[in-house]
C-alpha cells in the first residue's frame, strides 16, 4: 500500500508541475508587450539591458522609465494575473478527474484498502460557462487598455522630467550669465567711481544687482539638483543617482500641427486606452449579467466512476456512467436580486463610459488650445530674446562710454534676464504641450519622438 501512496504522490506532483509550467489554452497570445521602447533582446525581454553609460538623451529615458518605473511593473503583472483567469474561465470546459486510495485496519489480521478514479463533466448549462469567459476576456481586455493607458502616461512623465531637466539646466546656464553681465556692470561702475566719473549711487546699485544675481544663481543650481533627483526617481532610480542627459536636438514647429481640432477629438475616442478599458468594463459586466442568468438556470453534467475494494483478502470491483440533472426551484429570491445588481452594474459601467468620453474631449480640447498658445508664445519669446540682448549691450556700452546712466544698464540687464527665463519657460512648456497633446489622444508613442525632436531653447520658429 504504502508503495501505491508513493506512486500517487509521484503522480500528482507530476501534473501539477505540468499544469504550473504550461499553457494549453495559449493565454500568454492574448498579452501585450511588455512595457518598453525598444525591441527585445535575444531572449524576449525588451528589459534586458544595462544601464546606458554617459549622458542619456529622451528615448534612452522613457525607455528606462518604462523599464525600472514601478508603475508599469505592477500593471504589466495585473494583466498577466487577468490572462490567467482567461484560462481558468476555460478550465471549465474540460472533465474534471479525481484519484482517491484509502487503508484502514479494523481489527488484528483485518485490512482493507479501495482505489477510486472519479471523473465529472458539464455538458450543458445555458451559456453559463461562455458568459464566464467573455467577462474574463473582456477583463482582459480592460486591464490591456489599462496598460497602455498607464504606459502613455508615464511616457508622459518622461517626457515631462526630461524637459524639465533640461529647462533647470538652461535657467542656471542663463543665471550664471545673468551673474557674469552683472559683474562686468559692477566692475565698469566701481571704475568710473574711481576715475571720478560716477556716484558712489552707480557702484552700491551695481553691487546690489551683482550680489541679486549671485543669489539667482544660488537659488537655480539647488533647483537644478531637486530636478535630478526627482527625474532619477521617476527613472526607478535612487533620487541621489547621478543622471545628466545629453542636449536635445533641433527641430522646427511642424506647419500641420494645427490640424482641426474636431477631428483630433474623433480620433482621440478611438484611440484612447482609458476610453477603450471602459467600454470592455461595459461588456465584462453585460456578460456578467449573462452569468448570473445562466447560473439560475438547469444544468446537466455527466459523471463517471471506477472503484475497487479490497477486504479481508476478498476483491471487489464496480464502475458506474450517470447523468445529473440539476433544476434550481426556489433560493429565495436571491437569483432575482443578484441579476437586479448585475444589471445596475451595466448602467454603472455605462455612465462611467459617458463620462469619461467627455473628459476625453475636454482633454484634447484643452491640450489643443495650450499648444497654440504656448506655440505663439515660443514665437513672441524669440523676439523679445533678441531685443533684449541689442537692448543690454547698447545700454552697457553707452555707460562704459561715459554717454548713459547705470539704472539704464541695470533696467536692460534685469529684462534680458527676464526674456531668457521667460525664453527658457516657453521652450518647456511647447515641448510638455505637443507631448500632453498626443496623450490627451491617445497616440503618445515613439513616433512622437522621431516628428518632435526638438529641445529646450533649441527650436526653431516657422516664421
Amino acid at each position: 500500500m504504502r508503495s501505491v501512496f508513493c506512486a500517487l504522490l509521484c503522480l500528482w506532483s507530476g501534473l501539477v508541475v505540468a499544469e504550473e509550467t504550461s499553457d494549453p489554452f495559449d493565454t500568454a497570445a492574448e498579452l501585450p508587450l511588455k512595457p518598453a521602447l525598444h525591441p527585445g533582446t535575444s531572449d524576449g525581454d525588451p528589459c534586458a539591458f544595462a544601464m546606458p553609460d554617459g549622458a542619456l538623451d529622451l528615448p534612452e529615458v522613457i525607455n528606462l522609465a518604462l523599464c525600472n518605473n514601478p508603475q508599469t511593473r505592477e500593471v504589466w503583472a495585473s494583466t498577466r494575473a487577468q490572462a490567467a483567469q482567461v484560462g481558468v474561465s476555460q478550465a471549465d470546459y474540460f472533465p474534471g478527474t479525481n484519484l482517491s486510495a484509502a487503508s484502514s485496519r479494523t481489527s488484528p489480521g483485518t485490512g482493507q484498502r479501495s482505489y477510486a478514479l472519479t471523473l465529472s463533466y458539464l455538458l450543458f448549462d445555458f451559456g453559463t460557462r461562455a458568459a464566464t469567459v467573455e467577462n474574463a476576456r473582456q477583463l482582459l481586455a480592460a486591464a490591456t487598455a489599462t496598460q497602455n493607458s498607464t504606459v502613455q502616461a508615464v511616457f508622459l512623465q518622461a517626457v515631462q522630467s526630461y524637459y524639465q531637466m533640461l529647462a533647470a539646466q538652461a535657467a542656471l546656464d542663463a543665471a550664471l550669465e545673468s551673474e557674469r553681465a552683472a559683474k562686468e556692470s559692477f566692475a565698469a561702475a566701481e571704475a568710473r567711481y574711481r576715475s571720478g566719473s560716477a556716484t558712489p549711487a552707480d557702484k552700491l546699485q551695481a553691487q546690489t544687482a551683482y550680489s541679486q544675481a549671485t543669489l539667482n544663481r544660488i537659488t537655480a543650481d539647488g533647483n537644478t539638483k531637486n530636478v535630478r533627483g526627482a527625474l532619477a526617481n521617476m527613472l526607478g532610480l535612487e533620487a541621489n543617482r547621478n543622471v545628466t542627459l545629453a542636449a536635445a536636438q533641433t527641430a522646427d514647429i511642424p506647419a500641420g500641427f494645427d490640424r482641426d481640432v474636431d477631428a483630433l477629438i474623433e480620433e482621440a475616442k478611438l484611440r484612447r486606452p482609458d476610453l477603450q478599458a471602459a467600454a470592455a468594463q461595459v461588456k465584462a459586466a453585460e456578460a456578467s449579467v449573462d452569468q448570473v442568468r445562466g447560473a439560475g438556470k438547469p444544468s446537466l453534467s455527466m459523471t463517471a466512476s471506477t472503484n475497487q475494494t479490497n477486504a479481508a483478502g476478498v476483491s471487489s470491483h464496480d464502475s458506474s456512467v450517470g447523468f445529473n440533472l440539476r433544476v434550481p426551484l426556489f433560493s429565495g429570491f436571491a437569483p432575482t436580486y443578484r441579476i437586479r445588481a448585475a444589471e445596475a452594474q451595466v448602467e454603472t459601467q455605462k455612465a462611467q463610459l459617458e463620462r469619461l468620453r467627455l473628459q476625453v474631449v475636454l482633454d484634447v480640447w484643452t491640450a489643443y488650445q495650450n499648444l497654440v498658445t504656448v506655440t505663439q508664445s515660443l514665437r513672441t519669446t524669440a523676439d523679445l530674446l533678441n531685443s533684449a540682448e541689442q537692448s543690454e549691450r547698447v545700454a552697457l556700452g553707452r555707460y562704459k562710454a561715459g554717454v548713459g546712466s547705470i539704472l539704464d544698464v541695470l533696467n536692460a540687464q534685469s529684462a534680458l534676464a527676464s526674456a531668457r527665463q521667460q525664453r527658457i519657460q516657453a521652450s518647456f512648456n511647447w515641448n510638455v504641450s505637443r507631448a500632453a497633446l498626443a496623450h490627451a489622444m491617445g497616440s503618445l508613442d515613439e513616433s512622437l519622438l522621431k516628428e518632435f525632436p526638438g529641445g529646450i531653447g533649441r527650436a526653431q520658429e516657422n516664421k
